[in-house]
């Protein structure tokens, strides 16, 4: 054999392993058995698995399960696999074994090669892939929602409710079914926007519950077969410790480890924050659009050249940005549902593709939150002539005669100004019988917000 190779073992017999490697026979096994799509466990994953080995192996020291020497030094390598010093190690496709169970045993052969200790008896001792890997999903998404996507939700909501505060006195037509209602602030249609995106993360809060319990102490099927008494409560609770974040051991291992329950359950909330971020940037790039031969209403910020061939023209590519990042997340949360929904018994072998849509989502919709607030939201302006010019075009302006003279014939003056091309105003003074003092009162439309 060359120097470029070792020879290892394993289990199922000898594997060739590059003599640089950290990992061993097992993982590269997986590496030759898994050449699918190259998408590897993003960072905040590898960090999470990381975290749960260190834990595990200060509590396995604390309570003599492991020599306080090797205890000391399977912590300080996964302490370096938590930092991602050696994440080039961790190259496992992620359409792998659904339990994740070659990335569990990546991780087990680089903190014992780390640390000179077995990777079973010592780095992966008190531990099983079926709970280790949803634990570790578990934490790698509750910290990626606290520490990426809730600080960019609130830039946002901020940004948001700044323009709602900028374009308060603003009056400008309102819009249902596509067609002109009756007046609203742009401020008011601003502040539902901010609400939209605080209203998201509330619910994505409230999925976080679920998230916090750790499936850490079931082992394989849940019965917390070869875990020691204590082993669990105490690790979980040192990765709260950790992390800064209420993590608990699951009150029922069986669902904790049989079901994805609530690993759906936030795919959902984040579906639906991204259900409205479309609603909000295809409302703003409909507001803005024109310049001149659209609703123009709002001015978004030139970033780029729109066209190849029309000289001058700039598109909303910001919002466009947002919007396919909302199709993403939504594609996520089906293949997410659909592999919950595909547990068998006491596993779901689904794992690895469910934590990367879902950690994919939560990067993606904080980074096109953010992009979206900073681009986009910050340098927006309104066209004030052109959002009051069109109220007082609007057919709509006739609602408010309705009280007064009858709805029927507050429809035939609409009728008419639509006929000839006239606003309500110019009809109403021929048509309505209102004296000119009341109905300069009525169609004002401040007074109508």
């Amino acid at each position: 054999m060359n120097d470029e190779f070792r020879i290892e073992t394993d289990t199922m017999g000898e594997m060739r392993v590059p003599s640089a490697a950290l990992y061993g026979a097992q993982t590269a096994r997986a590496l030759a058995n898994f050449p699918i799509s190259g998408r590897r466990f993003p960072r905040s994953f590898i960090r999470a698995l990381g975290l749960i080995k260190s834990a595990a192996a200060r509590v396995n020291g604390r309570q003599g399960h492991l020599p306080a020497d090797r205890a000391a030094a399977i912590e300080a390598a996964a302490e370096q696999v938590a930092e991602g010093r050696h994440d080039a190690e961790f190259a496992i496709d992620i359409f792998q074994t659904g339990s994740g169970t070659s990335t569990n045993m990546n991780a087990n052969e680089v903190i014992g090669r780390l640390a000179r200790a077995h990777p079973n008896d010592a780095v992966n001792r008190g531990q099983s892939s079926n709970d280790v890997i949803p634990s570790a999903l578990h934490i790698a998404a509750a910290q990626s929602v606290s520490e990426r996507l809730f600080p960019a939700m609130r830039q946002l909501g901020a940004s948001l409710g700044r323009k709602a505060e900028e374009f308060h006195d603003i009056v400008k037509i309102g819009r249902t079914h596509l067609q002109d209602a009756v007046p609203i602030r742009m401020g008011q249609e601003f502040g539902g926007y901010a609400r939209q995106v605080e209203a998201s993360r509330e619910r994505i809060a409230a999925a976080l519950a679920g998230i916090y319990e750790l499936p850490l102490g079931g082992t394989a099927v849940g019965t917390g077969l070869n875990a020691p008494p204590g082993f669990a409560r105490e690790t979980i609770a040192e990765i709260a410790s950790r992390t800064g974040l209420p993590f608990v051991e699951a009150p029922n291992h069986f669902e904790a480890q049989a079901a994805r329950d609530a690993v759906c359950f936030l795919s959902g909330a984040l579906r639906t924050y991204a259900v409205a971020l479309t609603k909000i940037a295809n409302d703003i790039r409909w507001l803005g659009s024109g310049p001149r031969c659209g609703l123009g209403e709002l001015k978004l910020p030139a970033v780029q050249p729109g066209s190849s061939i029309m000289p001058g023209k700039v598109n909303p590519v910001i919002a466009e940005s947002l919007l396919m990042v909302g199709a993403q997340v939504m594609g996520n949360d089906a293949t997410i549902s659909w592999c919950a929904a595909a547990g068998n018994f006491e596993l779901n072998a689904m794992m690895p593709v469910m934590a990367y849509d879902l950690l994919d989502s939560i990067e993606l919709l904080a980074n096109g939150s953010r992009n979206f607030a900073e681009k986009l939201v910050d340098g927006l302006e309104a066209d004030r002539g052109r959002a009051e010019g069109l109220v007082e075009q609007s057919l709509a302006m006739g609602t408010v005669l309705a009280p007064e003279i009858g709805y029927e014939k507050a429809a035939a003056l609409v009728k008419e100004a639509y006929a000839t091309g006239r606003t309500i105003r110019e009809v109403a003074r021929e048509r309505s019988g209102l004296p000119e003092e009341r109905l300069m009162e009525l169609l004002e439309p401040q007074s109508q917000v």
